[in-house]
């Protein structure tokens, strides 16, 4: 990728992004546990026709957060952070969002008229074969974090929140990537909120007039291809693509990429 610049949101959080390429802008974010290498490699096929933006999320990567609790947090905080991103390279942008990023995506296109067109690459909603899924562990989460047990908030996300089996969790506990994780702890609570039941797209969502664009991977979990082909039917202009790869939630960078290409009409 290229150069890494920073914005400041409303509430004085660094928001730090990684810029290149030139042409209309994308701005590409990531799930939980994401900083802006989980969608690099998709922009990176795009950056000969793009200027494409990877962000890494307030509290992740390079960016700070002025939250001093996860309790605190509200999904308004990240919607400034994007605004002020976009607003920092000029807007208006084309986002991508990965996962619970989508989910971001939709209410950022909801607050304003920065953002053009979105492509949801499997967002969780609680739709298809994830319909009756979803939970509400942020409080339990943010009490966590706020405890300062923070890889206990870090396991409950990945067993309760993600659905990882609990002896799979206990050998990431004792693998050198631990560490990693703990760091993002508070961030759990983001995503958390951000997929908290009833997890189903807003009345003000299912309003929205611009185009988009749900994508998911033939290798995926089942339940996740079934949201994100359910999900059309809960929005005014959104259409569905599967893409070849992706196994286990992961994103095919070279098929995203064209699909994304394809949605937004090139150049």
């Amino acid at each position: 990728m290229g150069s890494v610049s920073s914005a400041i949101s409303a509430d004085g959080t660094t928001i730090a992004y990684e810029r290149d390429g030139s042409g209309p802008l994308v701005v590409f974010l990531g799930g939980a546990f994401n900083d802006r290498t989980a969608c690099a490699p998709v922009a990176e096929a795009l950056r000969d026709r793009y200027t494409v933006v990877c962000v890494d999320r307030r509290g992740r990567g390079d960016s700070g957060d002025a939250l001093r609790a996860a309790a605190d947090y509200r999904i308004e905080r990240e919607v400034e952070d994007l605004a002020a991103v976009i607003a920092a390279e000029g807007g208006p942008a084309a986002v991508f969002g990965f996962s619970s990023g989508g989910i971001l995506a939709l209410h950022a296109a909801v607050a304003g008229p920065a953002i053009t067109r979105i492509a949801l690459y499997e967002p969780p909603f609680a739709l298809g074969g994830l319909a009756g899924s979803a939970k509400d562990l942020s409080g339990k989460l943010a009490a966590l974090v706020d405890e300062g047990r923070r890889g206990d908030a870090v396991a409950t996300m990945q067993i309760e929140g993600i659905g990882l089996p609990r002896e799979v969790v206990e050998q990431l506990r004792r693998s050198p990537l631990w560490p990693q994780l703990e760091a993002v702890a508070q961030t759990v609570v983001y995503d958390a909120t951000l997929t908290a039941a009833p997890n189903l797209p807003t009345a003000a969502m299912r309003a929205l007039d611009l185009d988009v664009l749900v994508l998911s991977g033939s290798g995926t979990w089942p339940g996740l291809r079934e949201a994100a082909q359910a999900l059309p039917d809960h929005l005014a202009r959104a259409t569905y693509v599967e893409v070849p790869g992706g196994a286990g939630h992961g994103i095919p960078a070279e098929a995203t990429a064209k699909a994304l290409d394809e949605f937004l009409g090139g150049k």
